[in-house]
């Protein structure tokens, strides 16, 4: 769907508990990019100082970002629900993103009949550390009352599709289980790292991993899964993030520092994930990882907990590598057994690869997101 010539397009609001380049804000900005200029978006986080996901926008998509909207934090006062409602008066579509944004949803609820506010879809991708192993009752209750007047609950996984109807008391009519996708053919093409900062030098391997380093992630389990491996096989964890300190602790602790290296982010990581042998998670939590759709385009076996949908989105031939959730020795195990069978990662590879391909292609994701955004605008 196109905008007709000169019709002003419409105004979008994305509240994030963080903009940080994590899964559901590449998502959000791979949506920005892929409906170009149909909309004009304006964006929220939560955690103002975390915004790098607007370093993958492309040029020439209309955003603003401004600095006077209401916080999304702090108590949901009556007083702060209200002035939070009144600030997406004058959008057509309100996108919220996470328990941080939850406030947004409630002051919606409340204000939304009143105050004649446009729809909101809510968006869950999973749950940070302090929900990781429990989901909190004082938040269930609230979810379950934000969401009361909410147009859909939007969730990439089939383990959140069942939180949602069994916890939070969502009706099936409003939960949308829309499968996250890449473009698939980008990230099976050679990789081109240019002016990457690590070096992969010949007879060298890598474990590689794409995460936002926080403590959910658990990465210096995956550092201590890697201390026994072979000399030349490497850890390289694209991202950033507040738990840096202490992967590198870990790393010396086990003296590999020089077999583990923490480049950062990185802005095209489907120029540099095949360079990769072994894709590796050791989340905590997980729902749908974008990461590990994108490895498995660009051929890669992967090793992983069984966290969320993981088991499910790799091809069968891999699930002997999906394991027990925050076992080190598992993860270990896993490893090594790809490690010393060259055959059997080309083999897991290809499957997955071939899976990708079949089942994860961003044009299915793009049109499911298109068909639920302009249907809750009447468009």
């Amino acid at each position: 769907m196109s905008n007709t010539k000169g019709e002003t397009p419409p105004k979008i609001l994305h509240c994030h508990s963080t903009f940080a380049p994590g899964g559901k804000e590449l998502r959000a900005v791979q949506l920005m990019n892929a409906f170009g200029a149909e909309l004009d978006h304006t964006i929220i986080s939560g955690l103002p100082d975390q915004m790098g996901a607007r370093d993958h926008i492309a040029r020439g998509i209309k955003t603003a970002f401004p600095t006077d909207f209401p916080s999304l934090t702090g108590w949901p006062t009556p007083g702060r629900l209200v002035e939070i409602a009144k600030a997406m008066k004058p959008f057509d579509l309100v996108l919220t993103y996470n328990w941080g944004a939850m406030d947004v949803v409630m002051a919606h609820r409340i204000f939304g009949d009143v105050l004649d506010l446009p729809p909101v879809i809510h968006h869950e991708d999973g749950f940070n550390e302090d929900e990781a192993h429990e989901l909190k009752t004082s938040r269930n209750w609230f979810r379950r009352i934000a969401l009361e007047k909410a147009e859909a609950l939007v969730v990439p996984s089939r383990v959140l599709e069942g939180i949602a109807h069994s916890v939070w008391h969502q009706p099936s009519g409003k939960v949308q289980r829309i499968s996250n996708g890449i473009d698939t053919a980008k990230f099976a093409r050679q990789p081109n790292p240019g002016a990457f900062r690590v070096v992969k030098r010949k007879g060298e391997f890598w474990i590689g991993t794409l995460a936002g380093l926080r403590a959910v992630k658990q990465l210096p389990m995956l550092v201590r899964a890697c201390a026994e491996l072979p000399e030349n096989w490497h850890l390289v964890i694209l991202g950033d993030g507040p738990e840096k300190d202490a992967i590198r602790a870990a790393a010396d602790e086990l003296e590999i520092n020089e077999r583990v290296h923490l480049p950062g982010a990185v802005t095209d990581p489907a120029s540099l994930i095949g360079m990769f042998d072994i894709f590796a998670l050791s989340s905590k939590s997980e729902q749908f990882p974008l990461s590990i759709v994108e490895a498995m385009a660009a051929g890669l076996p992967i090793a992983a907990p069984d966290v969320g949908d993981v088991k499910t989105i790799v091809s069968e031939e891999n699930r002997p590598f999906i394991a027990v959730p925050g076992n080190t020795l598992a993860l270990e195990s896993m490893l090594s057994e790809l490690v010393e069978n060259p055959k059997l990662r080309r083999e897991l590879g290809d499957a997955n690869r071939k899976k990708a391909a079949e089942q994860y292609d961003e044009a299915q994701m793009v049109e499911a997101y298109r068909a639920l955004y302009w249907g809750a605008m009447g468009r």
